[in-house]
């Protein structure tokens, strides 16, 4: 894996949402609307924030959301031209800012080009080879991504839709970017991964190719297509879920299967929000475990990532129905003093908690072991993959009354607490709804 990544925390943007795009193409003619540069003023507020990443939603020329792809080589007209790439990857550059791009290549928009050869009054059979048909006897169709009709799949067995993949990631790659989130890559047979990596990674050996793979044998996935990491789904659910639930065996269970994880595989993308999923501060059932979730994040193995507005509380419930992203894709205003003051509290808090990790960067292949559990309190133990030291301990109690944890504390200090926390004391003492970071040796 590109060592670049062990160092970093992504701030993780949906372009079209956060600049407040049409939810459609503009039609032939309409002029390119320069709103990559609208994300130019947050820069210093990512880097402020301490994340050292940017993690991009769709930019290419697409018909609706982004994921309806027909033109790879092409920045959406909604959001600008070659030129205002350029300039964004040149000011991410000058704040130490990589860029990770979202490539969507398990299917394409009806409007794509080849697609629309394929299925011309005259089909071109080059271009029919492009894609998956299905359905016997009758008039056959084109397979299309989880039954939406919009979005049809490509045939990974086609060498040309290979050809036509390779092609894309060098060509943004020569361009500044510094990776690929690969979405629905469980989707796409894991071979097609390996041989297209094979061609572009001695052309950008420091590259970084991250899957979205959601369900089943993370590290098989890893292995069999050579990709550098995936999305870890299994913990982004255990962490809320086990909050919601009073039930930090699901959390223990679920770092046990994570620590095998980074025993197999470099390490996850992990997260506890992202553009699919209904924000974190409307997940939770008790406000008061927000910091809970974060401190989780922050102090267990994997690569974080923060979906810009949850450090601002932002709030928003994805709903199944057409147009059901929306309230998590939301417009951001023009510059950061723009926003609400409502939301600099858990700002400041992850600042606190990134600087925390920024401090312990061995955290990112840590491995995290459970003490003293009960429903409803846990301590979390994270120590390096070969060295027992240092460790972080993290506290983490939701019950209605203070946990004296049965912890001995001698060489270890307070890093960070909950606002509820005492300012001093028994480090081990954690009150009612709080958390406590012990660092040491």
């Amino acid at each position: 894996m590109a060592s670049w990544v062990d160092h970093t925390v992504f701030w993780h943007v949906y372009p079209l949402g956060f600049a407040g795009a049409e939810s459609s193409a503009p039609s032939p003619g309409t002029p390119v609307r320069h709103r990559l540069r609208q994300l130019e003023p947050w820069l210093d507020y990512a880097v402020d924030l301490g994340c050292s990443g940017l993690l991009l939603g769709p930019i290419f020329a697409a018909e609706t959301h982004g994921y309806d792809t027909v033109d790879h080589f092409r920045i959406d007209p909604r959001l600008g031209d070659d030129e205002d790439f350029d300039r964004l990857v040149a000011a991410a550059r000058d704040r130490g800012l990589r860029i990770v791009l979202d490539g969507v290549f398990n299917h394409v928009g009806r409007g794509f080009p080849a697609f629309a050869r394929a299925t011309a009054a005259d089909p071109d059979p080059r271009y029919v080879r492009w894609f998956r048909l299905f359905g016997e006897g009758g008039e056959p169709d084109y397979a299309t991504f989880e039954g939406h009709h919009r979005l049809v799949a490509l045939n990974h067995e086609e060498p040309e839709v290979l050809d036509h993949v390779v092609r894309v990631m060098d060509h943004w790659l020569d361009r500044g970017a510094s990776g690929w989130r690969l979405d629905a890559a469980y989707a796409v047979p894991a071979g097609f991964w390996r041989s297209a990596l094979a061609q572009v990674r001695p052309r950008h050996p420091d590259a970084w190719f991250v899957g979205e793979v959601i369900h089943g044998d993370y590290a098989e996935y890893v292995r069999a297509s050579g990709l550098d990491s995936v999305t870890q789904y299994e913990l982004w659910k255990a962490i809320w879920s086990s909050l919601n639930d009073g039930n930090f065996f699901e959390l223990a269970w679920t770092l046990e299967r994570h620590n095998s994880l980074l025993d197999a595989v470099p390490p996850p993308l992990t997260f506890v929000g992202n553009h699919d999923v209904t924000r974190l501060a409307s997940r939770l059932a008790d406000e008061r475990h927000l910091g809970h979730a974060l401190a989780v994040l922050f102090t267990v193995g994997g690569v974080p990532s923060v979906y810009y507005g949850d450090e601002q509380a932002f709030r928003g419930v994805k709903e199944e129905r057409e147009g059901g992203d929306d309230a998590i894709r939301p417009a951001f205003p023009g510059r950061p003093d723009a926003l609400s003051p409502l939301g600099w509290p858990v700002h400041r808090l992850h600042q606190r908690l990134i600087g925390l990790r920024r401090r312990h960067p061995w955290l990112v292949r840590a491995h995290t072991t459970t003490h003293h559990l009960t429903n409803r309190t846990v301590a979390l133990v994270s120590t390096g993959a070969d060295d027992p030291c240092p460790r972080i301990v993290t506290l983490l109690n939701t019950d209605d009354q203070p946990c004296l944890f049965p912890l001995e504390t001698g060489g270890l200090t307070v890093e960070e607490t909950s606002e509820t926390a005492p300012a001093s004391g028994d480090p081990a003492l954690v009150p009612a709804h709080g958390w406590t970071i012990l660092s040491g040796r």
